[in-house]
C-alpha cells in the first residue's frame, strides 16, 4: 500500500469509501457469476484471535493445502466482486515483506483479511447475503471450501454457524506478555507509518484494521491503563479479550483453541488437522511455523494484570486442541 501509484490510491479511495459502490458491484456479481452450488454443509474454516497471535501464518499454512479459497490481494479494491476483480489483476507480482517488518512476505496471490469490508454492513445484509458472498468467492477459485482470517470473526461465530453449521473456528492464543509487546511494537510502527503517509491510514480504515496505529480502537473499555504507548494497556486488553473468549466459547462445538507457542511442533499441527478431519495435508508447508520463538522482552509491566492474564493463558493450554 505504501508504494501504490496515484491511480491505485485513487481507485481504492473511490471504490472503498462508499458502501453503495461495493454493494452495486456485488449485485452485478450475483447476476453474472452466481451458480446454484451447495456450500452450506461444507467445513469452511474461520481463523480469529487477537492480532499478533499467528493468524496470518496459520492462514498461509491452510492456504498452502490448495483445498480452500480465500480472498487475495488480487481482489483489492473490488472485494465484493471477486470474479470481476480476478480478471483485472492477472499478473503476479514479486513477493515483498509487509509493513509489519515481521518476516511475512506477500504478493497479489497471497490471502488476506479482506472480508471485513463485507462484514462492515448491517445485520440484515449479512444474514441475507453471506452465503451468496462466500459462494461467489468459491466460484472465483473453483473451490468448495472457504478460508477466512479475520481478527473480528469471533464476533460473528453464532451468525456464521447459523448459516454454515459445519464451519470450523480456529482461535489463536499467545503468551500474554509476548503478544502485548508485539501489539505495542506494531502500534508504534504503524502510528509512525501513518503519520508519514495518510493513505496507509485510509487503507487500513477501509479494511477495518484498527487494531493498532492512529485509528486504534480498543476491544474492551480500559479500566486502569489508557495509554496506547504503554505495554500495560495492551496487557489489560489481552486479559479482557481472552477472558471473554474463554467464557463464551470454550464449550462451543467446532471451536478449536491453538497455542501460538506450540505451533512450531509438527505433531501439534498434525493433531489439529486430524481433529478437524482435513485430509491430504502431507504437502502443506509446515515451514511457516519454524520461526515461532519467544522474544527477549526487557520492559516493566504490571504484575497483577500479568498474573491474571497468565492464568487465563494456562486455562487455554490445558484445553484439548
Amino acid at each position: 500500500m505504501h508504494n501504490y501509484s496515484f491511480i491505485q490510491k485513487f481507485l481504492h479511495d473511490f471504490v472503498l469509501k462508499k458502501k453503495f459502490i461495493n454493494q452495486s458491484l456485488f449485485e452485478l456479481e450475483k447476476i453474472f457469476f452466481s451458480k446454484n452450488i451447495e456450500i452450506k454443509s461444507k467445513s469452511h474454516i474461520f481463523i480469529t484471535g487477537l492480532p499478533r497471535s499467528g493468524t496470518t501464518t496459520l492462514l498461509n499454512f491452510f492456504h498452502s493445502s490448495n483445498q480452500f479459497k480465500s480472498l487475495t490481494y488480487k481482489n483489492m479494491p473490488f472485494v465484493l466482486s471477486p470474479n470481476f476483480s480476478k480478471f483485472l489483476n492477472k499478473k503476479t507480482i514479486q513477493k515483498v515483506e509487509r509493513l509489519h517488518s515481521d518476516g511475512i512476505f506477500f504478493n497479489n496471490e497471497s490471502p488476506e483479511a479482506f472480508d471485513e469490508i463485507f462484514f462492515n454492513n448491517d445485520k440484515k445484509f449479512l444474514k441475507d447475503e453471506l452465503e451468496n458472498y462466500i459462494k461467489l468467492i468459491l466460484i472465483s477459485g473453483n473451490k468448495s471450501k472457504y478460508l477466512s482470517k479475520n481478527n473480528f470473526n469471533y464476533q460473528r461465530i453464532d451468525l456464521i454457524k447459523s448459516i454454515f453449521p459445519n464451519s470450523i473456528f480456529l482461535i489463536l492464543i499467545r503468551d500474554p506478555i509476548q503478544q502485548s509487546w508485539s501489539l505495542l511494537k506494531q502500534h508504534l510502527n504503524f502510528s509512525n507509518l501513518q503519520k508519514k503517509d495518510d493513505f496507509i491510514k485510509r487503507y487500513m480504515n477501509y479494511l477495518g484494521h484498527k487494531e493498532f496505529g492512529l485509528s486504534h480502537k480498543s476491544w474492551n473499555k480500559s479500566v486502569k491503563f489508557k495509554n496506547f504507548n504503554d505495554i500495560n494497556y495492551w496487557l489489560e486488553q489481552w486479559f479482557f479479550f481472552y477472558e471473554n473468549i474463554y467464557k463464551n466459547f470454550k464449550s462451543k462445538k467446532n471451536c478449536f483453541f491453538l497455542i501460538y507457542e506450540k505451533l512450531s511442533n509438527p505433531n501439534y499441527i498434525e493433531s489439529l488437522l486430524k481433529e478437524i478431519k482435513l485430509d491430504n495435508f502431507e504437502n502443506m508447508n509446515f515451514n511457516y511455523f519454524k520461526n515461532f520463538n519467544k522474544n527477549q522482552i526487557n520492559i516493566s509491566f504490571n504484575s497483577d494484570i500479568y498474573e491474571n492474564s497468565i492464568n487465563i493463558y494456562n486455562k487455554f493450554v490445558s484445553l484439548k486442541t
